[in-house]
């Protein structure tokens, strides 16, 4: 697993820093140049190009996705909702700080004539669909979610629950509130499936 460097980490962040204020489409390797410092042939020492450093953002998510949501810890009382909200509260808090990273993730249509960048956005979406299932086999198999969905199902509709709640932030300029309104959702999906 490549280790970035700091200087990688500082140009994604700045990639995602502009991302933020001016949109994907204005993500450039000169402007990002401009905006930490450095000459066009200097940034071009760490990354080869600006979809290698969206590749890169991706899998610095990914991998920060994976450590967070693995070490969330639980209570002995805490049943398959509580987790699931946790893994929930872990992924909207995080977008409601790096906005950004929402534009990148859900810029699915910019990367749909390029493999990489499309099969990363599709490891996100697979890791965050394998942590729900696992947890909805899980919630029903110890019998706090009832089994009249299956559980590929079930994770198709938290998904897609939280993709829309997700996407009406955005949308609404990230005005709303992703947390109070994920969580809203996320409950409303909750109730129909607790026992």
């Amino acid at each position: 697993m490549q280790q970035f460097t700091d200087r990688q980490i500082e140009i994604m962040e700045a990639a995602t820093n502009r991302i933020s204020k001016f949109g994907i489409q204005n993500l450039t390797i000169k402007t990002l140049a401009e905006d930490i410092g450095l000459s066009e042939p200097g940034l071009y020492r760490h990354f080869k190009s600006k979809n290698e450093i969206l590749l890169n953002l991706l899998e610095y998510f990914k991998r920060d996705m994976k450590t967070r949501i693995q070490s969330i810890s639980s209570k002995p009382n805490d049943t398959a909702a509580d987790a699931l909200r946790a893994i929930f509260n872990s992924q909207l808090r995080t977008f409601s700080n790096k906005p950004a990273i929402v534009s990148v993730i859900f810029a699915d249509s910019i990367f749909h004539f390029d493999d990489n960048l499309s099969n990363k956005v599709t490891e996100i979406l697979e890791l965050m669909k394998g942590y729900v299932k696992e947890n909805i086999i899980r919630g029903q198999k110890n019998k706090q979610y009832n089994n009249l969905i299956r559980s590929s199902t079930l994770t198709t509709i938290v998904i897609g629950g939280m993709r829309m709640a997700v996407l009406n932030w955005k949308f609404s300029g990230y005005k709303s509130n992703l947390v109070k309104d994920g969580k809203t959702v996320l409950d409303g999906i909750l109730k129909m499936i607790e026992k």
